[in-house]
């Protein structure tokens, strides 16, 4: 995937690689909220003591964003008000399953983990989470929005793939990792904000790619300093670039150009993204650029703020 079949000049790709936030949670998250109580509740169903506020749950997963995922919990601020709990328990879900590989010294303790989050998502879906903060938040969520368990189980599921510590072997195979994780993250968010449309979803998936694709990315300093390195390999080959390369900074240009490569691949997705919505509106309307419904507001606007913002932190 040379970068002249791109069409992408390097003047018009501008990317601020700020260092991944890697901080390990803290050791005082559990102490900051109030104590939950045991799993046993005599007398009490788990409806009953988990309304807004109950146990600390809500506070827990605006913690656990705050912490890990700052960018996504300013990212969910801008959603409507009564969107808002379910989308941090969303996303506090996701840290949840994400934070999983970097805190385990051993695959087997990751997927006993990643077992634990399967089991509790089926327990959601049969009105029995279990009592710990985000899967009573996640339950609230489902309840609330009804939900899709696949996307839900599709973030479970490549997580699980993600443990072992190998490098993409093409750019497909890091889109389609993105697909099931940050692409369902954003289906389940338009679920939360009652978008019901097709050409919505079909932005969510580029939207998403394309995050995934920059995550990876600004990961890769982290990834290195850790002797690691997850970048397609079809690109680096492409290049003549090893795992070496990295591992001991290399800057020569093509290594550059890897980067570059890798990074035209996300901005097209956004630019697909943003040509295609208009495009097929007007030829609904047989190009009748005077027509009132392209005057509308648009149904994804909220899907565009939130991945706006999200661009802008990056």
């Amino acid at each position: 995937m040379a970068a002249s079949a791109q069409g992408l000049a390097r003047g018009q790709l501008r990317l601020r690689t700020a260092g991944l936030c890697c901080r390990r949670p803290s050791r005082g998250l559990y102490a900051r909220v109030r104590r939950l109580p045991g799993p046993e509740v005599p007398g009490r169903s788990v409806a009953a003591v988990s309304g807004p506020g109950a146990w600390g749950t809500d506070s827990y997963c605006l913690e656990l964003l705050r912490k890990r995922d700052y960018e996504g919990y300013l990212c969910s601020l801008l959603l409507p008000a009564e969107s808002r709990s379910s989308a941090f328990a969303l996303r506090a879900f996701n840290v949840e399953l994400a934070q999983v590989k970097d805190s385990i010294s051993e695959k087997t303790i990751g997927l006993m983990r990643m077992q634990f989050w399967r089991k509790t998502v089926e327990d959601i879906y049969c009105d029995n989470p279990p009592h710990q903060p985000v899967a009573i938040e996640l339950w609230k969520a489902v309840k609330r929005h009804n939900l899709t368990k696949r996307w839900l189980m599709n973030i479970i599921d490549e997580r699980e793939k993600n443990l072992d510590d190998k490098a993409y072997r093409n750019i497909k195979e890091l889109e389609n990792y993105a697909e099931n994780t940050q692409c369902s993250l954003l289906y389940l968010t338009l679920e939360i904000l009652g978008i019901k449309d097709l050409h919505a979803d079909h932005a969510a998936s580029h939207i998403g790619k394309a995050q995934g694709i920059v995550t990876c990315l600004r990961a890769t300093p982290y990834h290195v300093s850790r002797r690691k390195v997850f970048l397609p390999m079809d690109i680096c080959m492409l290049h003549g670039v090893s795992q070496e390369d990295f591992l001991r900074r290399n800057q020569d240009k093509n290594v550059r150009d890897v980067i570059y490569d890798i990074a035209s691949q996300a901005h097209l997705h956004l630019k697909h993204v943003s040509l295609e919505d208009f495009l097929k509106k007007i030829q609904r309307v047989d190009f009748d650029i005077f027509h009132p419904s392209l005057q509308q507001k648009n149904s994804l606007l909220p899907l565009y703020l939130y991945i706006q913002s999200w661009r802008k932190i990056y």
